[in-house]
This record gives structure tokens, C-alpha cells and sequence, in this order.
């Protein structure tokens, strides 16, 4: 295994005039509503994770739930108030100022939900302006923004203004932004959440383009669970600071670690977000039929394949080998079987 991008080792942020005092006192036993009531927050209490190269892992928890707070320690918007975090194997926390802008300048983009253009710039100088202060040529800049401005659905508005554009227009223009720079490591802070329904589903279909062609290294905020089962290769649950459950989006759907994660699971139409090889069986039996489903095919597109036959089915890989198998019942229970019953 390669080294991780992003390291955290029991990272604590806590706001409060003794944060520091309090948090050496507790001994890595940090109880939210005892400091509360000494003046203190707790915003991110003991994350301990790992990101590795091109992973996208989608922080999500409602409101006050310490995942923004946990993305600005990691990009040291914020300090943390206890822990280590590495980024590529440099110990964040040890980096002086200007070690600390290079970082930010050559590795990180960032994307939050307020998006900070500058007003009097078009949208084009406002894509352009982070390449600029990197010393690339004008002309350069410009054209690279251009492809950006392309890449974000925004050709024929490339020199408005912020204020003529739309709130989602805006959002647009920050992420393309954050990625003229080509940063390796994504910083996104619920990016798409300021934008109607319609949008927001071509701006997550765009993002996986993009994540595909690119490979990035990404954090993504989210309070929208349908969003986060949609974009991450894992998914981290956090609430009151803490992180519940940290796993792939199968296992958190399948096995929720805690009751507040299957609170958060038990609405989602499993048949979307879990793959074949997600539930199938061992190779049961010389018995099976001579219909075969791949492993990863999701469970919605071969559901009605599967449950009209009556024998258990052999499940292939890509190399179409046999590598388990799927009985038409373990379809409806995993579909049907975790839902709360409504009687």
C-alpha cells in the first residue's frame, strides 16, 4: 500500500478559552456535554482516518455535526486543537506560513458553499485568478480557464459578472475555479447544496466525469445521504464531533456500526447503492441456472432478471468465472427486509 494523502490521527478541535487545558485533562476522553458546560464546543472529538490516493471520502452528518469544522482542520483553515494530520507524509501541524501557503497553492483546492468570487471580476478573470498568482502567463491562464469555464456548462457567460449570475451559476464558477489549478488534493464543502434538484444532479454526474478523468484525492461534505451514496467511495458518518462509522457505502447500508447510522440508512432504496457481489452467496451448488449476473452489476438492473427465475443463479466476474451465486429470496430480503415495517 501506498502512503495516504491524507492522514488524521486522533485529530480534536475544540473551541473555548481552555480548549487546550481541558482537552489534556480529559485524556482523549472527551465528553461534549461536560466541557458544554465548562464553555467549551466540541467540534471534532478523536477522528482517526486515512485517505488514500484518488479516493473520494464523503463526510456527511447534519447540521453541527463537526464535518465542516473537521475539512477546515485538514486544510489548516482552522488549527485543531489536539492530534496529528499528515498530508502526502508532511506533518501539517509543522509547517510555518509559507510552507503552509505553497501547500495550499500547489496541492489543495478548495470549494465552499459560499463562493467567494471577486465582484469585480468576470467569471472568466475569477477562473484565471488562481493561475495568475502562480506566474503562468496570462494568455495561458485565460485559455485554461476557458476549457474550465467549457468543463463547468458556463460557455457564452464567461464574461459576466457574479452578480449576473444565478446562485448556482456561481457555484460553477468556484468549482471551476478550484480546478484550474489542478490541485491533487479536493476540498469540497456541500458544493452543490445552494442548487435546485435538477442541477445539482448534473453538477454530481459532471463531478464523476471529472473524478474519472482526473483521479483526485477528495473530501466532499454533504448532509444529503442520497448524494453521498452516489459520489463516495467511502462514506464517514460523523455526529457531535465524533465519527460513527467509517466504510463503504455497502457496509454502511448493510451494517450500520451504530442506531443513529441506521436512522440515516433505513429510508435509502437499497437496490440503487448495492451491487450484486454486496450480497451474493458462495457457490452454493452444481444446481444453478444457466442465467448469470455479473458481481458488479447494481441490484435495481438485474432484479427483475433474477426474480423471475426460480433457481439460484451463478454470479460471474469480469472475466466471466463463476464467483458466486444469488438466490432470488436473498434479493427480496435485502431489499425489502431492512425497511422498518409499516404496520
Amino acid at each position: 500500500m501506498s502512503e495516504p494523502v491524507i492522514k488524521c490521527q486522533s485529530v480534536y478541535k475544540i473551541f473555548g478559552a481552555n480548549a487546550e487545558r481541558m482537552l489534556k485533562e480529559a485524556n482523549g476522553n472527551v465528553d461534549a456535554k461536560t466541557f458544554q458546560e465548562k464553555g467549551c464546543i466540541v467540534g471534532v472529538n478523536n477522528a482517526s482516518f486515512e485517505v488514500s490516493k484518488g479516493e473520494m471520502l464523503v463526510v456527511m452528518g447534519l447540521s453541527g455535526s463537526g464535518k465542516s469544522t473537521l475539512l477546515r482542520c485538514i486544510s489548516r483553515l482552522t488549527d485543531a486543537t489536539g492530534g496529528k494530520i499528515f498530508i502526502e507524509g508532511q506533518d501539517l501541524l509543522n509547517l510555518n506560513n509559507k510552507e503552509l501557503i505553497d501547500l495550499r497553492r500547489n496541492k489543495m483546492g478548495m470549494v465552499f458553499q459560499s463562493f467567494a468570487l471577486l465582484p469585480h471580476k468576470t467569471v472568466l478573470e475569477n477562473i484565471a485568478f488562481p493561475l495568475q498568482i502562480k506566474g503562468i502567463k496570462t494568455e495561458d491562464s485565460i485559455n485554461k480557464a476557458m476549457d474550465m469555464v467549457k468543463l463547468v456548462g458556463l460557455d457564452g457567460r464567461e464574461n459576466y459578472f457574479p452578480r449576473e449570475l444565478s446562485g448556482g451559476q456561481q457555484q460553477r464558477v468556484g468549482i471551476a475555479r478550484s480546478l484550474a489549478v489542478e490541485p491533487d488534493i479536493w476540498f469540497l464543502d456541500e458544493p452543490f447544496s445552494a442548487l435546485d434538484p435538477l442541477i445539482r444532479k448534473e453538477m454530481q454526474d459532471e463531478f464523476l466525469r471529472l473524478q474519472e478523468k482526473l483521479q483526485k484525492t477528495i473530501m466532499f461534505i454533504t448532509h444529503d445521504f442520497d448524494e453521498a451514496l452516489k459520489l463516495a467511495d467511502r462514506i464517514a458518518i460523523m455526529k457531535d464531533g465524533i465519527i460513527e462509522q467509517l466504510d463503504t457505502p455497502a457496509n454502511i447500508v448493510l451494517n450500520p456500526a451504530t442506531e443513529y447510522v441506521r436512522k440515516f440508512t433505513e429510508e435509502v432504496p437499497r437496490e440503487k447503492v448495492l451491487l450484486i457481489k454486496d450480497v451474493m452467496d458462495e457457490i452454493t451448488s452444481d444446481d444453478m441456472g444457466n442465467i448469470k449476473v455479473s458481481k458488479d452489476e447494481i441490484i435495481e438492473n438485474v432484479a427483475e432478471k433474477i426474480l423471475t427465475q426460480e433457481k439460484t443463479l451463478a454470479v460471474t466476474d469480469g472475466k466471466n468465472n463463476i464467483v458466486g451465486s444469488i438466490n432470488p429470496a436473498k434479493i427480496i430480503n435485502t431489499v425489502f427486509g431492512g425497511r422498518k415495517n409499516n404496520h
